[in-house]
């Protein structure tokens, strides 16, 4: 059997083009959803999912309706195909029952692996460069210089703050970030 799964993001789109095309195909049953391909929960394609069997074949009228993204749609594909399904694409004439359409998926799944690797690739450049001008990732410090030179003289002033608690307490910041700045030896050698 043929189900068919038409998707649109905005409600001031309309699902009627593709559905048109999903009738035409001979989809014995048709799922909509009115949902961003960024939204994970898709009610309408969960419902055509519940209704197929067992080889079954989900109709789309284009894969961008599958998934927001490469990795997603071959994730999605592959889902789908561990549940017994085919998919097929009427605009890419992209059909799991042919031998065809299985090597193009394949192929869709090392592209997006290939994605992943130069996305990853570019990360760890862009990080070493950074570090090479000086630059560390991450979130800025709240532990500024005149904060730090405001707890040095706390820590130096043992009568007004005898407990490093109270040093700790009198400053903006929390207590790992004032033990990132003062190791114990630090803070012994300020205690005098």
């Amino acid at each position: 059997m043929l189900a068919g799964y038409a998707r649109v993001s905005t409600p001031q789109q309309s699902t009627a083009l593709q559905t048109d095309a999903l009738s035409a195909a001979g989809c014995e049953r048709i799922f909509e959803d009115c949902v961003s391909g960024v939204k994970s929960d898709r009610p309408g394609l969960a419902s055509a999912l519940d209704w197929m069997r067992e080889g079954d074949t989900l109709v789309v009228w284009r894969l961008d309706r599958l998934g927001r993204s490469l990795s997603d749609l071959v994730a999605t594909v592959r889902g789908l195909e561990e549940k017994g399904f085919a998919i097929r694409s009427l605009n890419e004439g992209f059909d799991t029952t042919t031998a065809t359409g299985k090597l193009l998926f394949n192929f869709f799944g090392m592209m997006a692996q290939w994605e992943r690797d130069l996305l990853s690739e570019r990360t760890i450049a862009s990080l070493v460069v950074a570090a090479a001008e000086g630059r560390l990732g991450g979130r800025p410090t709240k532990f500024t210089p005149k904060l730090v030179r405001q707890a040095e003289a706390m820590l130096r002033d043992t009568t007004g703050y005898p407990f490093i608690s109270d040093v700790i307490g009198s400053l903006p910041i929390g207590r790992t970030a004032f033990y990132n700045h003062f190791p114990p030896d630090r803070i012994r050698e300020l205690r005098g």
